[in-house]
């Protein structure tokens, strides 16, 4: 069972290279691959979840070189969990592409891009909750965030370049102190490997260790979103096309999130800043609701709620005790799920109505009920609605944080409290808009263009529409002839609304809703698992032995 470990990272690397070998060509093929393969690391990350359920963590070293030298990869319980949840998201996104007609519309993108680049993701994914030292957990990051920037500035709007321009600028700029923290730990302890550095750091001065735990959790903040690093996500995420906006909000920030569990239970334990661990969660907490709350823009308000809702998961890091880590645990695979479900039911509504701007939408919920449903359930789920999922993660966090009873722990035991009901406010708020209330005068139709990328500013002879002419998402466009109405494209040419959405989308909607739905039916095993991952991650004894074999 070992050598599963490596398949789900080198699977998607694979098939990349065999998509940039082929081209455009066989877009029908390419797009078969593409959902193989992932189907198949889905697959791969249930029988690596249950079988470190069943034996304990398992690893495996590359090139049988032995730890510090050679790339060790670790499934353990977090691990095996983090990444089938990941890969069904994945799954569920790409399909969903595919039904936007993303990846296989425009002749200057074809498959050829999107889909290497989204595959090259998937591997960056997996290789960040699989690697077992600092140094490929570094690799992990960087392979996720080159495709990630590919993603994010596909298209090469002036929106969609300014956006990406800021996460790359911050991406930089983490990338560069974590190269700095990881230099300073070897110098320290002489190796990199988690294993290892669990017995050596405890023996490091406690300034040094201070230090290297301060420069990890900055890197790890600054990736995960946590106030007050997570200015640049608002304005970086909602630019995006919607599959990619929703595996970004649904994955990238987790993966800070997983690094800061990871960190701190295995190297840190009885970690020093857990006073301003909770801090940032409690701010996190409040300030990311507050904004969602001032948002009229509903790609705007998930972005907001999704720096609101770190602050729950960095509240069970910070506590550090077993039924705050479960509870923390349990709510990022919640919260992957629900918060990707929203970003493309999002898509649906910019693809139908032309705009995701709530003043300019309405009586969605009669005209289309499905989408209506759809938002609903997670939205719901979001909020903390007994007895979904969303509600077993919170009692969770807030029972750990009676049980622990000091007074960063009850601040945010009500910080929480109030988050929830704020988070529940914006909801209802999103549903009177765009789905309860009647549409309001001059709502976009059928055949609106939204964004056109061929319409520059500098073209002298359109300045005049270029004036009249809004970007996408600004709820205003352009009408076009009846019957040119054509999926979403990549480039940014024409992005037009439909009354009738392609199946794919509301498949991959309703199987991503399902799924959410499907934690609350299995909250029981859930819980009970995360309980036994909380409890390996505290012990540690388990993973070392696994990669030290002692």
């Amino acid at each position: 069972m070992n050598a599963l470990v490596p398949l789900p990272v080198l699977l998607p690397l694979c098939v990349t290279g065999l998509k940039l070998a082929i081209g455009p060509r066989l877009q029908r093929f390419q797009r078969f691959i593409s959902l193989a393969v992932l189907g198949a690391v889905l697959v791969l990350s249930v029988l690596l979840m249950i079988a470190a359920d069943r034996h304990g963590p398992l690893s495996v070293h590359l090139g049988d070189f032995a730890p510090p030298i050679g790339i060790t990869l670790v499934a353990d319980r977090l691990a095996g969990l983090m990444l089938t949840v990941s890969s069904a998201v994945t799954l569920l996104v790409h399909v969903y592409s595919l039904g936007q007609g993303m990846a296989d519309r425009d002749d200057q993108t074809p498959v050829g891009v999107f889909h290497p680049a989204y595959l090259i993701l998937v591997a960056g994914v997996s290789c960040t909750f699989l690697a077992g030292d600092l140094v490929n957990l570094y690799v992990g990051f960087e392979i996720m965030l080159v495709a990630s920037f590919v993603l994010l500035t596909i298209g090469g709007t002036a929106t969609r370049i300014r956006a990406g321009s800021t996460y790359v600028i911050i991406s930089l700029f983490s990338s560069v102190l974590f190269l700095v923290a990881i230099a300073m730990t070897y110098a320290f302890a002489g190796t990199v490997n988690f294993a290892q550095l669990a017995g050596r750091l405890q023996e490091a001065p406690d300034g040094a260790r201070t230090l290297l735990e301060a420069m990890l959790l900055t890197v790890f903040a600054i990736k995960a979103a946590v106030f007050p690093l997570a200015a640049w996500l608002p304005d970086s995420y909602p630019t995006a096309p919607a599959p990619v906006t929703a595996v970004f909000a649904g994955l990238l920030t987790k993966v800070g999130v997983y690094s800061m569990l990871r960190t701190q239970t295995l190297l840190f334990p009885g970690h020093r800043l857990g006073d301003l661990l909770m801090l940032a969660a409690l701010a996190s907490m409040v300030v990311g609701i507050l904004g969602a709350v001032a948002q009229t823009d509903l790609k705007r308000v998930l972005s907001f709620t999704l720096i609101s809702h770190i602050g729950y998961m960095v509240f069970g890091i910070a506590l550090a005790g077993r039924g705050s880590i479960s509870g923390a645990i349990v709510y990022v695979a919640h919260h992957i799920t629900v918060q990707t479900t929203l970003f493309l039911v999002a898509g649906l509504v910019e693809r139908r109505d032309g705009t995701t701007e709530l003043t300019r939408l309405g009586g969605l919920a009669k005209s289309a009920p499905l989408v209506a449903v759809l938002f609903f359930v997670p939205a719901m789920n979001l909020a903390g609605i007994p007895p979904l999922s969303g509600f077993i993660g919170k009692v969770g966090l807030m029972r750990a944080g009676i049980d622990n009873g000091g007074g960063w722990a009850w601040a945010l035991v009500a910080g929480s409290a109030a988050t929830s009901l704020l988070t529940l406010y914006v909801m209802a708020k999103v549903w009177n808009l765009a789905f309860w209330r009647d549409a309001p005068p001059g709502a976009e139709g059928e055949g609106v263009v939204l964004e056109s990328a061929g319409d520059e500013p500098g073209d002298d002879e359109d300045d005049e529409e270029d004036e009249e002419a809004p970007a996408a998402g600004s709820g205003r466009g352009r009408p076009v002839p009846a019957g040119a109405v054509v999926s979403a494209g990549l480039l940014g040419q024409s992005i037009t609304t439909t009354k009738r959405l392609p199946w794919p989308m509301l498949l991959a909607t309703g199987a991503a809703v399902a799924l959410g739905l499907l934690y609350t039916v299995l909250g029981g095993p859930l819980t009970t698992f995360t309980e036994a991952a909380a409890a390996e991650l505290l012990a540690r004894t388990p993973y070392i032995e696994a990669v030290l074999g002692r």
